[in-house]
């Protein structure tokens, strides 16, 4: 296990707009943008110095759950591959894979591959999924999708780390099947592990190189992690995010509804106070009313405010 996030500063990320468009958080011109617009503000986050863009990910949604989650979902494996060919340096994150939905020699083949083809730039954040229709849809156990995570997390990091590798569990086992392209990055992307709840904990503490909250960052969960990591996996270091939710440099002229504001340097103060707390990288959603924003907004942020997450 590794850690990839420099020491004695905090780095930022953010989930990208137009390939998820929940209700909850989409702006309005979401839906009218295009592949060229996404290019863009995945460039603009690639020049300001952001550590990673993320893609989600969903197969199909149910018609009773698009009200709210909407139905755009681009796919992670296609979407970031792309992006790995237009950008140079930003990390390309999946926020994330829900790896019961596929065997796990399938997860690593793409994720190996996006490795190889990006330069090392691939971060594997995985999930245990949280809509129910799309288990069924799969023909799978929700009730059972925690187990099948930690059996995929094991068969995976297996994958990445042999090009023959051995694997056990219950439902996919394998031994004998060979894959290449290797992935760059030595023991293959950092297994970064979503969630917020006791199991999704104790699983980033067990299993993940890093751990991706799904709510508000606490002491007591980040002291949990440590604890327990260290219980189980001695001096492993892990990498700990935070999500700061939306955020707009300089004093809007327009309604951005709860959001942090302000100059610079008071952005820069407050996302500074998440490193007391053992945080390495936070992810920020820039608000906008167009594309034009955004990227602006992405700039801004890189040049004024990210100089200043220094410890």
């Amino acid at each position: 296990m590794t850690t990839i996030l420099p020491e004695g500063r905090l780095v930022y990320g953010m989930q990208l707009p137009i390939q998820s468009q929940s209700t909850i958080y989409a702006e309005p011109w979401e839906a009218d943008a295009t592949a060229d617009d996404l290019r863009r503000i995945a460039q603009a986050a690639d020049r300001a110095g952001f550590f990673y863009i993320a893609v989600c990910d969903h197969i199909a949604i149910p018609e009773d759950r698009a009200v709210t989650m909407g139905i755009a979902w681009w796919d992670t494996i296609a979407t970031l591959g792309w992006l790995a060919g237009v950008t140079e340096q930003v990390h390309l994150l999946s926020h994330v894979a829900v790896l019961p939905y596929k065997h796990p020699l399938q997860t690593a083949k793409a994720w190996s591959t996006l490795d190889n083809v990006s330069g090392g730039r691939a971060i594997l954040g995985v999930g245990s999924g949280h809509v129910e229709g799309e288990f069924e849809l799969l023909g799978l156990d929700f009730a059972d999708r925690g187990r099948l995570l930690d059996e995929a997390i094991d068969a995976v990091r297996a994958a990445f780390a042999d090009e023959y590798p051995v694997a056990d569990g219950p439902r996919w086992p394998f031994e004998g099947f060979g894959q290449r392209p290797r992935p760059i990055q030595p023991g293959g992307p950092p297994i970064w592990v979503g969630g917020s709840s006791k199991p999704a904990l104790r699983r980033a503490a067990e299993r993940g190189d890093g751990w991706l909250p799904q709510g508000p960052v606490t002491p007591e969960a980040v002291e949990f992690i440590r604890s327990h990591r260290a219980s189980v996996r001695g001096d492993d270091p892990i990498d700990i995010g935070a999500i700061a939710g939306p955020i707009y440099v300089g004093e809007p002229t327009w309604d951005t509804g709860p959001c942090m504001t302000g100059p610079p340097e008071k952005l820069a103060h407050v996302l500074r106070k998440f490193m007391a707390l053992g945080v390495g990288q936070v992810q920020i959603r820039p608000r906008s009313r167009s594309v034009d924003e955004m990227v602006e907004q992405i700039e801004r942020f890189g040049a004024e405010v990210g100089p200043a997450l220094a410890g």
